[in-house]
């Protein structure tokens, strides 16, 4: 389990995180989301002990984690792929990274094959893809068999059948029990990987939910209907309590009501509905929406 309790950085007078307090359980995949700039590095680094807070605790499994001995067999992590000697082979890497933290040179092997870079065991990083580097660096972070695993931005530079092999095995090593806690900029990836959320903006936090949760705060679902009397049944559902909004000619986006309501008072008004469907609010929408006042840089913003 990750802990950070009051959580703060500071830079000199810029606060990089401010006030953090969440917790990730184990057997459950939890993004770590937030615009750039919002703090979710300096978190990580917090977290492994990379950077000393402030103020506030950063705990893994009730220790801060530099007072883990031998800690690749607590907590792997992959922070940035490219942070590595290129003229190591693989192989020779993750034997350094075993004998140091006094792991059996076996698991070198049985990682390498497991992120699939067994036939590049010999070959120098430096002639390395990204996409290899994170398969490199998800093997150091898999080295220890640990119980918590950190990954940010995994699905960098991953094909395809990379990031479904990835989404597979963060979905495995949580049902195996452990703690997986994944920081991307990848909405979609993230609706398809994560169980949980924690959003933060501004080194604060914005949301520790599930995906449904969050979503739900963001306008949650609305009902597209389309009708040939859409001004006439605009007023009758806004005389209902719902919200309304043109969304195409004879078409209405409804929020505040569900479809089995607005079917009621279609019925109930003799109006004929070509089109009644529910549509949820996405993972993007939803980040969108809340981080909107957190966005340190805006396109197009003048400076």
């Amino acid at each position: 389990m990750i802990e950070a309790h009051d959580l703060t950085k500071r830079y000199g007078r810029k606060t990089a995180v401010d006030g953090l307090t969440f917790t990730v359980r184990p057997g459950h995949v939890t993004g770590f989301l937030g615009p750039n700039g919002a703090g979710k590095s300096t978190t990580l680094r917090l977290l492994l002990g990379l950077h000393a807070p402030t103020s506030g605790t950063a705990t893994v499994s009730g220790r801060p984690f530099l007072h883990h001995p031998r800690g690749l067999r607590h907590v792997g992590a992959l922070l940035d792929a490219s942070e590595v000697h290129g003229g190591r082979t693989a192989r020779a890497h993750l034997t350094a990274l075993a004998q140091s933290n006094r792991i059996p040179r076996s698991r070198v092997g049985e990682v390498l094959t497991e992120v699939g870079l067994a036939g590049a065991a010999g070959r120098r990083i430096g002639g390395f893809s990204l996409g290899m580097r994170q398969r490199l660096g998800i093997a150091s972070a898999l080295l220890g068999d640990p119980p918590v695993l950190l990954f940010d931005e995994p699905f960098n530079g991953l094909d395809p059948e990379g990031v479904l092999w990835v989404r597979t095995l963060f979905r495995r090593l949580a049902a195996e029990g452990r703690t997986v806690f994944v920081s991307s900029h990848l909405m979609s990836e993230m609706e398809s990987t994560a169980d949980r959320l924690i959003v933060i903006g501004r080194g604060e936090l914005i949301a520790d939910a599930s995906i449904a949760e969050f979503a739900a705060r963001a306008g949650g679902s609305r009902v597209l209907v389309r009708t040939d009397r859409a001004a006439e049944f605009a007023g009758l559902l806004t005389a209902a309590g719902a919200t309304v909004e043109a969304a195409g000619p004879d078409r209405l986006s409804v929020g505040g009501l569900d479809a089995d309501r607005i079917s009621e008072l279609a019925y109930d008004n003799h109006l004929r509905l070509a089109e009644l469907a529910t549509r949820q609010a996405s993972l993007e929408q939803a980040f969108m929406e809340l981080t909107a006042d957190s966005v340190e840089y805006l396109a197009g913003e003048e400076k």
